[in-house]
């Protein structure tokens, strides 16, 4: 059978100039699977020469190898998971490998030769997206999470981000405790203790262990018109008596650089900065508008992040007092408030086990809880739940703007007050009101 796609050939040249040599090795295959794509990772002693295409009918993806150690006979292949059904291996010629994945569905295939680092040895990475036999008409975008309130309010989202994921184990501690799994730990103890509050809803980047490109994560969180934006990490350095926490926002040198990228990407020029579209305006105004976003979310995420990080101080050490700026890709969203926690050095084998601790990292969820509510407590964006909240826990009136056409009933029915209620608030003789009044709301208390 004939290939249907050929994605070409892919040489890798050492430094040297010369061919790749003939002494790799197949030593591990790795799969990981998401909700949108999965990602399988073969790892290599050395680099190697490889072929990549798909076949139908059914559906599966092939990586040849010319010349790789591996007996296909012995060599232990992992479970399917996620679009992939199995894997199977074969010999190709006398020195050759053919690596199938069976796969469930159509997939688009992307791959790439990694270099070393300091987990993993050379590693051939193969990115198969998903859904791709919907239709136009059958693809839908992601639903936002974004609700009404119990008043006629809508929730705030918090998009909570744990990271790394899947082959990317971030830091190791010395007792064998990955970055990836505390993380992922932390993120939902916190969406459990988000979801718990009034007026608050949580979003998770990733549910499982599997890898979200940092791109990503900023994008299902505007997805989700996230308030918030909190990435869950554990630090880690060559000194273990290194430990504490930090908390970081984004510098204005990466804000500045940002604003660049964006204004240079026309589908991001043509996205919403803060409820503005930006493809009808000029060059200049783009920028001005552009800038003034960033500018706003850079004050919001310190603001917010201050909080966290007094709340954190009361869970254990600090390794900064202050919130610092950090060249972050997960925090360059422009119109969305964002923070970095580093929890703790799980370099540090003090604080790993602290960090393996399901009770420590109660405790931790809930100081970034705490930070949050604070925060929202003391500014309550307009038109939310927790609006209504905080002036009620003050004892204060909220304020409304009368629209065009709008009643009295329908603000009373908004905010869940009685006509009467806001006829004697606001010393109104009839229910008659004019487009632009300002309605002090009557909350409890006041």
């Amino acid at each position: 059978m004939q290939p249907l796609q050929r994605t070409g050939l892919v040489l890798l040249l050492l430094a040297s100039g010369s061919a790749v040599a003939a002494s790799a090795s197949l030593k591990d295959i790795r799969v990981w699977a998401s909700p949108d794509s999965t990602r399988v990772v073969l790892d290599l002693s050395a680099p190697a020469t490889y072929t990549l295409f798909t076949l139908a009918n059914p559906e599966r993806v092939v990586i040849d190898f010319d010349r790789i150690d591996a007996n296909p006979k012995t060599f232990r292949v992992p479970d399917g998971s996620g679009v992939v059904k199995s894997v199977r291996l074969g010999e190709r010629g006398r020195a050759g490998l053919r690596v199938v994945l069976d796969v469930s569905e159509k997939v688009e295939t992307k791959s790439f030769l990694s270099p070393p680092n300091e987990t993993y040895g050379d590693r051939l990475v193969i990115d198969l997206g998903h859904n791709l036999a919907a239709t136009p008409a059958e693809a839908q975008p992601p639903v936002p999470v974004k609700v009404a309130g119990g008043e006629g309010q809508r929730d705030l989202v918090i998009a909570i981000d744990a990271g790394h994921g899947g082959e990317d184990p971030g830091a190791i501690g010395k007792a064998g405790t990955r970055e990836k799994n505390v993380s992922l730990a932390i993120a939902k103890k916190l969406a459990d203790q988000i979801n718990g509050e009034p007026g608050m809803k949580a979003v998770l980047t990733r549910t499982g262990d599997y890898f979200v490109k940092f791109r990503d994560r900023i994008g299902r969180a505007r997805t989700n018109e996230a308030d918030l934006f909190v990435s869950i990490h554990a630090d880690a350095y060559m000194d273990r008596s290194v430990r504490g926490s930090s908390v970081y926002v984004l510098s204005t040198r990466r804000a500045s650089n940002e604003a660049a990228r964006w204004l240079a990407d026309r589908e991001n020029a043509a996205d919403l900065i803060g409820g503005v579209s930006l493809h009808d305006k000029s060059d200049v105004l783009q920028s001005v508008l552009l800038d003034l976003s960033q500018n706003a979310t850079i004050s919001a995420s310190r603001d917010a992040a201050t909080r966290v990080l007094a709340e954190l101080d009361q869970v254990g050490r600090l390794k900064k007092s202050e919130v610092q700026h950090a060249s972050l890709i997960v925090l360059t969203s422009p119109d969305v408030p964002s923070m970095l926690v580093e929890t703790a050095f799980i370099s540090n084998p003090e604080e790993e086990r602290k960090l393996r601790d399901p009770d420590h990292q109660d405790r931790l969820a809930g100081a970034i809880h705490a930070g949050v509510r604070r925060y929202f407590y003391d500014n309550p964006p307009p038109g939310t739940r927790v609006a209504v909240l905080a002036a009620r826990e003050r004892g204060q009136a909220l304020r409304h703007v009368v629209s065009p056409g709008e009643t009295l009933g329908d603000v009373a029915g908004k905010y869940a007050v009685s006509i009467d209620e806001l006829r004697q608030k606001n010393h109104l003789e009839t229910e008659t009101i004019a487009s632009g009044t300002i309605l002090e709301i009557p909350v409890a208390g006041t």
